[in-house]
């Protein structure tokens, strides 16, 4: 018969050497991986900068406009008129166009009159606006 059966014994010793194969592959894979990985660690150039001494940046001018809930207007706390509040951005945009607008603007207010504060801001120069919000309690 030309299959063997199990009780015949057989001339095959068994296999006792080390299968290098697979460790061959997981060695190039690694050298392949550093092989990437190392230009990006020598591209950091280290530099000892000099201290100095200088003055803070000046504290840039800002207005605060303010919308509550029933919709009045506010120019720094001042209760105005909405065509005052456009006169005073107007005029602050060609006396000190580096201004910070910021909005305090009430969650109920509608977004049209947001809208219109932000376009008259923009018209009259005034590019730096920013929205005052409440800050997100930290849960700990």
């Amino acid at each position: 018969m030309a299959f063997g059966g199990f009780n015949q014994p057989s001339n095959q010793t068994p296999l006792s050497e080390i299968n290098m194969v697979p460790l061959i592959d997981v060695m190039l894979v690694l050298l392949v991986i550093f092989m990437v990985t190392a230009p990006l660690l020598t591209h950091a150039v280290k530099v000892d900068l000099p201290s100095a001494a200088a003055k803070p940046a000046a504290a840039s001018e800002k207005i605060d406009v303010s919308i509550n809930g029933s919709g009045q207007w506010f120019w720094n706390a001042t209760p105005v008129s909405k065509a005052e509040l456009l006169k005073h951005l107007e005029e602050t945009g060609l006396s000190a166009p580096n201004t910070e607008i910021h909005l305090r603007i009430d969650r109920n207010a509608r977004y049209e009159v947001i809208a219109e504060i932000m376009s008259a801001a923009a018209s009259a120069g005034l590019g730096k606006i920013g929205f005052v919000t409440l800050p997100v309690p930290v849960a700990g």
